[in-house]
């Protein structure tokens, strides 16, 4: 009987152990994250409005946990590749937009910046593999 229960036991914390490295869904084939502005290689005066788009998934919160859905991140100037099995870091390189955004004005300084879209899941993981639109290059003026 201590055995079984040993087993059971062992069992059910590798199990426990699996679902906390199991991050990371995987979105659909067909999904597609891009900008709608800025372009790639556009020249900007200041402050401007950075809209995202996203093609045959859905846009919702942080924490709501809907099949084929996700939430933006908006890298800058990173050149780094994500780990699927992190959470996508939140700093002022890695700006979440839990809310459900789809644009942010942006501030940045003059001359040449990067900017890539990524789409994380209800806990801010990057999907596996990670859906993250083309990197673009912007100047600021």
């Amino acid at each position: 009987m201590k055995i079984v229960r040993l087993i059971v036991l062992s069992a059910a914390l590798a199990a426990v152990s699996c679902v906390a490295h199991a991050q990371g869904k995987s979105a659909p084939k067909d999904a597609v994250l891009y900008f709608v502005w800025p372009q790639d290689g556009t020249t900007i005066r200041g402050g401007f409005w950075c809209r995202f788009g996203l093609r045959n998934m859905g846009v919702t919160h942080a924490g709501d946990d809907f099949q084929n859905s996700g939430h933006h991140h908006l890298l800058v100037d990173v050149n780094e590749p994500l780990d699927p099995n992190e959470p996508i870091p939140q700093d002022k390189t890695h700006l979440h937009f839990g809310a459900g955004q789809t644009e942010t004005r942006i501030e940045l300084p003059p001359g040449k910046h990067t900017l890539q879209l990524v789409l994380g899941d209800a806990k801010h993981y990057p999907f596996n593999p990670p859906l993250v639109s083309d990197k673009i290059t912007i100047r600021i003026k």
